[in-house]
Parts: structure tokens; C-alpha cells; sequence
């Protein structure tokens, strides 16, 4: 499937429910999204019952209604498969469609997601009400695409009803062949958990402790992927028989899922739904220097590693909450503004705003679209279509552009799995993403993610100076093989660690750690010791020239030199284990190999970066404070925007050295500038 979205001009929209609103209010509803600058909506995801309010008795008057009035407004229109909430009568039919805890105990109909992906009951009814809705609107004039479901996996990424159970045995009958090897796979002689017939497998369910094999935890997230990927296979096959001529997308990036495998085998481009202030909850206010919504530029970064040019579906425009609370404050003047161009800067050549009005019934009563209830003019308006003007004037100039950058983060879903279940590592990943991501960021220095995957090839890697692969504590051969090729030639390569003592099923290795990764990092884990409760990170003391100490955090790995290419960099001065070697770095072919035992934290980075010499892009003639992030998108015929995004409450000075022209406000800039509070810049250097 093409990856990319075609159009040459910039797509602004909005998801608008006609089914939640008097008639009375679309025709100006419709005109004022205009007036907006908007071009396409969405609709129909949650409208099962609409569309068919009685098993087989299919309506579409009020749809029908609906966009041929969008279309006579010159609105485009993405129309949404209603899987994602089944119908009461259906549920009631036929419990079987609903999903189920871990105890069996089933969802019940009321909420969004309670079916299961694998009861073939559903399946049938999802693939009739796909086809009979593709059929009667393949040829509507302002259906330009299909978002297949909504969120797969968001409200919940565990499935356990009847149907997933004998789903799974059959997954693991196509993978294994045989018990035998199942057997082997998962450990069973550990604990006396052998099995001898294939009804006797289950997905996890209670145990003692709650603690489940986790060779087969690891398999149970993959089998969850590979559902949810084959139940959106039964809607996208019927979208491309039907209405070749429409592209199929779906919003997501959620746990349990491979979105990449998702989006190769049926999608035209992938969608992400962002929500820059959900850092107010599931933000990084605990940790060292927050970055609060500018962090949601470490997400648009892993989606546009899905897709390169992709699409926002849901972009936040308002305070969010559910029926009984409100959680998200309101977007501060300005930020709305920001947070579009932090998509745009990271891939995004459609965005729609959710949603065009907040909703006066249902649970999300508090969460909050462009216009308030009463419907009346207000700040997020006045915002909303300053953007909408600015991008109809200079959106072509931003579309269809290539993220640039040197430096890209490795990671990979089986570890991504792994590390929900095994915390002992796990916690690692979160902390030196953070702190890598930190660092580059206030250094403007762009980063992109990279899933490894086993399609990636040499050429993948070799498109970036560094790669950093912090904790991948699963590395099979075969990907160490190809890392020392990209080594090899010249690359640098940065590991944390717990790297490499684990195979692709979880099993540790008979061998020295890191695994297959020790020949190209030189050195050998002679011990290690978690770092928690009264337990202190070891102090570590940089080996050079210059004197600089930090913590070892989160895991102390106590190192030994096995390569006469390698070198210690620095050693830990404290605890035990002083004087031992904490960070190395092992010439390999014309690159270089670093190994750090322990997890990153922005010190250790800020060390590793200075031996490295990294430096921004822009180094030579742009100035920018650490509050405003930097990145550069590039054309097919090697042209440079360098976008600035200012996330702090106050201006911020920028310097330049060469005249620039900046395209919002078609002003040429030379010397010093400043960017207003959550302002933004797209520079073109003359």
C-alpha cells in the first residue's frame, strides 16, 4: 500500500456528528467550516445504529442528507466503519461478540471496544454492515476515504472471550506446528506446566500471584496484533473491492499492535490521534526537566515512522474530560496554533480537529471541540481560522516534505511487549528514551524513531550517522548481524543496558552478555545489581580530559574489556564495584560501538553526546534557546523549511546570521528575532 497522501495542497478538517445535532444547525454548521478553512470532515464511526437500527434493515437517509450537504458546501468527507461500538440488539443476540476479562466475566454493551476481534459472529456482521455501507456509497461525490474502526486496541489491548481463546490455539498451531515445540518455546517443564493436548492452552488467565508464564504473555501480545490486524483485513478487503478509487486509513498507535505490519498489508497511510495536553495525566511532570506537550513530538515521531506523510484524524482543540471529570485544561491562546505545526513539523499533511462542537449528552460531555455549547463565537474559533488562512496560503510549500535527521532511536515490538510483563528492564526503556529525546531535543538536534523490524534492511540503518538502541534485552542473531554491518561501515551505535540476553521467545541465553551484541561492543557483564528501594546509583567519572560525574540510574552493569579495540570512556566511583568500567566505546570496522550499563539519564547523555561531537543542523547560522524546538523538513528537490516552536509562556530571541524568510508572516528576518509565547517560525534561508 502507498504510504503517502497525495494532495498538493495542505487538508484541514474537523470530526463532525450529524447525528448528534438538529438538522436545523448543519447548513451553518457546514458554512462556517468553511469560512474556517476546513476542507473535509469526518463522520460515521460510532453510527451502527443509524445506519442499520434493526438487524438487516439498513438507513441512510440521514447521512445521505448529511453529505450531500457537506458536498454542496465543497466539503470532502472520510467516512468511518461503525465497528468500533456494535449495536444493543446485536449485543443482545449475541453475547458471544463481546469481549471478557481475564476471568471471563464479560463486557457489558454501554461503553465503546466491548467486542472481541475474534468471534466469528462479528465478524460476520462487521464485514455486512462494511459492504452495504461501501456499496451504497462508493459513488458519492464527497466520500474521498474510509477510516476503517476507531483506535483499535485504545480502551483496552487484552481479549480473553471464548472466541480469542480458540483463536489463539489455532495461532499457535499455524506457528509451532506441533505441542512439542510450543512446549519448548515457552519453558513448560519449569513449574510442571507441560501441556498435552491443545485444548488445554489458554491466553493468561489468574494464576497464583498473578504471574503468568511469560515466554507465553510475550506470544499472547503478538496473537493480540495479529487479531486486531486480520479483523481490519475483513473491512479493508471489502473497501478495496468495492471502492478501489477511495483511500482506507485508521487512527490509532496503541498497545499490542503492530502498526507498521498494519498499515503495510492494507493501508494507503496511517492516522494518530493527538493529544499534547494528556501529559497533564500521563505526562512527565515527575521526571527530571518535563517537557509537557512538547513531548508529544516523541509520538508524532514513532507514527511518522509508519508512515512519512500521515494524517492527524483527531487533533485536540479544547479541555477534555469524560462524563465525570474533567481532566485536560484548556489550551492556553496560541497553543492550539502550536500544536498544529508540531504536526505538521513531524509528517502530518492532513489534520482534523476533534470536534467541530462539544457534545451536550453521552460520556464525553466534558471533552470539549472547536465550538462551546451554546454554539457562539469564541477564542478557539478565532484561532482555529487563523490557522486555517495561513495554511491555505502556504500549505503547498509544507506537503509531501521528508523529516530530516541523523540520529534515529531503535526500538522494536518484541521488546516494546516484552518489557510490559518483564519490569525488570522495562522501567529502563522509558527513562533513556526520555532522556535521549530531552537531550537532542534542547540541543536541536532532530531525532527519528525506527522500528527494527525483520523487513529492515542495511540501507534503513545506514540513512543515519547514530543509532541508538537503548535497553533491547531480545536481540536475535540474525539483527546483531546486521548491526555490525551497519557499524561496520562506518556507523556509530549506542547501547543501555540489559542488552541482548534474551531470544525472540523470551528464553535467556547460555552465553555471556550482551548476547550476540558482545563481539561488537568488546566487552563482556561481569555483574550487575538493580537499582531500587535504599539501593544508591553508583557516582560515574568520565575518563577524560575533563571532570564530569553523574548517576548510574535505574541498573549498574559492572563491565570487562574483551577487545583490545575497545576503551573505557568512564568508570563507576562508588559502591563496590569503583573502578570498574561503566561506559565503553569499541572501534568496529570504520565506526564505533558505545556500551552504557546502565539506564540513561540526561547527564550521561549530555557526556555522550559531547564526545560525539553532535551538533544541530542550523549550528552555523541559527541561534535557538533550549525552549523552542527545531526541525528541518526537505523536499524532493532538496529544499529546507526549518520549523521553530516556541513551548514556553514567553518570547523567546532567536539569532541569525544569514536572512531568512519566514513563510507565515512572509517577513525576511536577519539578526535578531523573537517568537511570541507557543509562537511558531517556518524559516527559508536565503
Amino acid at each position: 500500500m502507498s504510504k503517502n497522501l497525495t494532495s498538493k495542497a495542505f487538508t484541514l478538517g474537523v470530526c463532525y456528528y450529524p447525528e448528534h445535532w438538529d438538522e436545523s444547525l448543519w447548513a451553518d454548521d457546514f458554512r462556517r467550516m468553511k469560512e474556517m478553512g476546513f476542507s473535509i470532515v469526518r463522520v460515521g464511526e460510532f453510527a451502527w445504529s443509524i445506519f442499520e437500527p434493526e438487524e438487516g434493515r439498513f438507513e441512510f437517509a440521514l447521512f445521505d442528507r448529511a453529505l450531500d450537504l457537506a458536498h454542496a458546501h465543497g466539503l470532502q468527507v472520510i467516512m468511518g466503519t461503525p465497528t468500533a461500538t456494535p449495536p444493543a440488539w446485536l449485543t443482545h443476540k449475541h453475547p458471544e461478540v463481546l469481549n471478557a476479562n481475564q476471568d471471563g466475566l464479560l463486557y457489558q454493551h454501554g461503553m465503546r471496544a466491548h467486542h472481541n476481534y475474534n468471534s466469528p459472529v462479528y465478524l460476520d456482521y462487521c464485514a455486512r454492515i462494511v459492504r452495504t455501507m461501501a456499496e451504497h456509497y462508493r459513488d458519492h461525490p464527497a466520500i474521498v476515504g474510509w477510516q476503517i474502526d476507531n483506535e483499535l486496541n485504545c480502551e483496552i489491548d487484552v481479549y480473553y472471550s471464548e472466541s480469542d481463546h480458540r483463536a489463539f490455539r489455532v495461532w499457535l498451531q499455524e506457528k509451532y506446528g506441533t505441542l512439542a515445540k510450543l512446549n519448548e518455546a515457552w519453558g513448560t517443564v519449569f513449574w510442571n506446566q507441560t501441556y498435552s493436548e491443545w485444548d488445554q492452552v489458554h491466553l493468561t488467565r489468574r494464576t497464583t500471584a498473578n504471574s503468568p508464564n511469560p515466554h507465553l504473555a510475550l506470544d499472547e501480545k503478538r496473537f493480540v496484533s495479529a487479531s486486531a490486524i486480520r479483523y481490519a483485513k475483513v473491512q479493508a478487503d471489502i473497501l478495496r473491492e468495492i471502492a478501489p478509487h477511495h483511500w482506507v486509513t485508521t487512527n490509532g498507535l496503541f498497545g499490542n499492535l503492530d502498526s507498521h505490519r498494519l498499515t503495510d498489508e492494507m493501508l494507503d497511510f496511517f492516522s494518530y490521534d493527538s493529544y499534547p495536553l494528556f501529559y497533564s495525566i500521563f505526562g512527565d511532570g515527575a521526571e527530571e526537566e518535563p517537557l509537557k506537550d512538547r513531548k508529544w513530538s516523541l509520538n508524532l515521531s514513532v507514527v511518522r515512522d509508519i508512515s512519512e506523510n500521515f494524517c492527524v484524524m483527531e487533533q485536540q482543540a479544547g479541555p477534555g474530560g469524560w462524563v465525570n471529570r474533567l481532566q485536560l485544561p484548556s489550551p492556553l491562546p496560541g497553543q492550539i496554533r502550536l500544536w498544529t505545526y508540531q504536526s505538521i513539523l513531524h509528517g502530518a499533511d492532513m489534520i482534523l480537529y476533534f470536534r467541530w462542537r462539544t457534545a451536550t449528552v453521552g460520556t464525553e460531555l466534558y471533552w470539549h471541540g472547536i465550538n462551546d455549547y451554546h454554539n457562539q463565537p469564541n477564542r478557539r474559533i478565532r484561532e482555529i481560522t487563523e490557522i486555517g488562512a495561513e495554511l491555505k496560503r502556504i500549505g503547498e510549500r509544507l506537503v509531501g516534505r521528508t523529516y530530516k535527521a541523523e540520529v534515529a532511536m531503535l526500538d522494536d515490538y518484541d521488546n516494546e511487549w516484552d518489557a510490559k510483563l518483564d519490569t525488570f528492564y522495562g522501567n529502563l526503556r522509558g527513562q533513556s528514551t526520555s532522556a535521549w529525546f530531552k537531550q537532542l531535543q534542547r540541543r536541536h538536534i532532530p531525532m527519528n524513531r525506527v522500528k527494527f523490524r525483520d523487513t529492515t534492511t542495511l540501507e534503513d540503518l545506514t540513512r543515519y550517522r547514530v543509532l541508538i538502541y537503548p535497553h533491547p534485552a531480545i536481540l536475535t542473531e540474525s539483527r546483531a548481524k546486521l548491526l555490525e554491518a551497519y557499524a561496520a561501515q562506518g556507523g556509530t551505535l549506542i547501547f543501555g543496558a540489559r542488552t541482548g540476553y534474551k531470544d525472540e521467545t523470551g528464553r535467556c541465553y547460555m552465553m555471556p552478555f550482551p548476547g550476540y551484541a558482545a563481539a561488537l561492543c568488546g566487552i563482556h557483564v561481569e555483574e550487575f545489581t538493580l537499582i531500587a528501594g535504599e539501593a544508591k546509583p553508583a557516582i560515574v567519572r568520565m575518563t577524560g580530559q575533563v571532570e564530569r560525574t553523574f548517576e548510574a540510574i535505574g541498573f549498574n552493569e559492572v563491565l570487562s574489556v574483551r577487545s583490545q579495540s575497545a576503551t573505557v570512556e568512564a568508570v563507576y566511583d562508588s559502591a563496590y564495584y569503583a573502578g570498574t568500567p561503566a561506559l565503553t566505546r569499541n572501534r568496529y570496522g570504520a565506526g564505533e560501538v558505545w556500551y552504557y550499563g546502565a539506564a540513561f539519564s540526561i547527564a550521561a547523555v549530555g557526556a555522550i553526546l559531547d564526545l560525539l561531537q553532535l551538533e544541530s543542523p542550523v549550528v552555523s547560522w541559527c541561534a535557538v534557546p533550549k525552549q523552542v524546538e527545531l526541525g528541518v523538513r526537505m523536499a524532493s528537490d532538496g529544499s529546507e523549511l526549518v520549523y521553530l516552536l516556541n513551548y514556553a509562556e514567553e518570547a523567546m530571541e532567536i539569532q541569525l546570521e544569514h536572512p531568512c524568510m519566514e513563510l507565515l508572516t512572509n517577513e525576511e528576518l536577519h539578526g535578531t528575532a523573537s517568537i511570541p509565547a507557543f509562537g511558531v517560525m517556518i524559516l527559508e534561508r536565503r
